[in-house]
């Protein structure tokens, strides 16, 4: 597989301080990765480092085959990015404005058109972006970066200001920029919305790389365990609780809930004895570490060192 984007050992200094400290990583065509860390992890630097808007102190970057801080022109139109802070001229229309960057990127005639169409701003098309709410703004930001069909999209945490229904569809976009072959890198601080819209997450603390991995994989890594929530007749949480054996772990949700941690050693060996004939309850969900839960496992981890 041709990879899209490939970082060896690349560390970038202000002074004394490593932004970012010996990361290394790569990323094919139609891939989808999420880039975690608190504020000053290093996410916004490894960005701007790709855009080739910044130079490695050490280590090289590759994107597209090219050292973006090259300035290759062909590679820079084929790259799309989303800031963290959207800003554009208030005096300027949306369309104004897209259609001002899509010259840029030698886009498609009148590809601002359907890109406000699909972001959901047509309705404002013609409006003064000085009138626009923070969610339109952000919005456009993506209409921005989607022009000329990139091959890498960066997106610098793009669901803020999106209400729950435009972040939706915002990865529904995701997902049709991978199935078109775009390698999608995005940073975001809502991690359990990323479950089920990533294909890996990089995990950055303070420069270095944590973890990298599916959420499989770092679950597999991890072993936290998973929540059982069994659910009972009527009042009847009680006699579970006694037909399973006091066990700390238990906790009453309410009345008719019971629930309790297991680990992936004895996980097997609960729905075993769950599926024996006389069990107590009705219905059981089980519930994997989310990613809330391993974002803080790994960093306490790197801690503990």
């Amino acid at each position: 597989m041709t990879l899209t984007l490939e970082l060896n050992a690349v560390t970038r200094s202000y002074g004394r301080i490593k932004a970012v400290d010996g990361i290394s990583f790569s990323a094919g065509p139609g891939e989808v990765i999420a880039l975690v860390g608190h504020n000053g992890a290093g996410k916004t630097t490894l960005m701007k480092l790709m855009l080739g808007l910044a130079r490695p102190s050490a280590g090289s970057i590759a994107v597209l085959g090219q050292d973006p801080a090259a300035g290759d022109a062909a590679v820079r139109r084929r790259l799309g990015y989303l800031p963290e802070t959207v800003s554009f001229h208030p005096a300027l229309t949306g369309r104004e404005t897209l259609r001002f960057y899509a010259r840029l990127k030698r886009g498609r005639p009148g590809e601002e058109g359907a890109l406000l169409e699909r972001l959901g701003l047509t309705h404002a098309a013609d409006r003064r972006i000085g009138t626009y709410s923070k969610g339109m703004r952000q919005r456009l930001g993506l209409a921005q970066a989607m022009i000329g069909t990139p091959a890498v999209l960066l997106l610098d945490e793009p669901t803020t200001g999106l209400d729950p229904e435009l972040r939706q569809q915002f990865y529904v976009i995701v997902r049709e920029m991978r199935a078109a072959g775009a390698t999608v890198l995005l940073s975001s601080h809502a991690l359990n919305e990323l479950e089920g819209h990533i294909d890996r997450v990089v995990i950055l603390n303070r420069g270095h790389k944590i973890a990298d991995g599916s959420l499989d994989a770092l679950r597999h890594i991890a072993r936290l365990p998973a929540r059982l929530r069994l659910r009972t007749a009527q009042g009847g949480a009680q006699d579970l609780r006694a037909w399973m054996g006091e066990t700390a772990r238990f906790r009453h949700v309410n009345g008719d809930i019971v629930e309790f941690d297991a680990t992936p050693g004895d996980k097997a060996a609960f729905l075993r004895r769950l599926a024996t004939a006389g069990a107590p309850f009705e219905d059981i969900d089980i519930v994997p570490p989310g990613f809330d839960e391993l974002y803080a496992h790994f960093l306490g981890e790197e801690a503990s060192r």
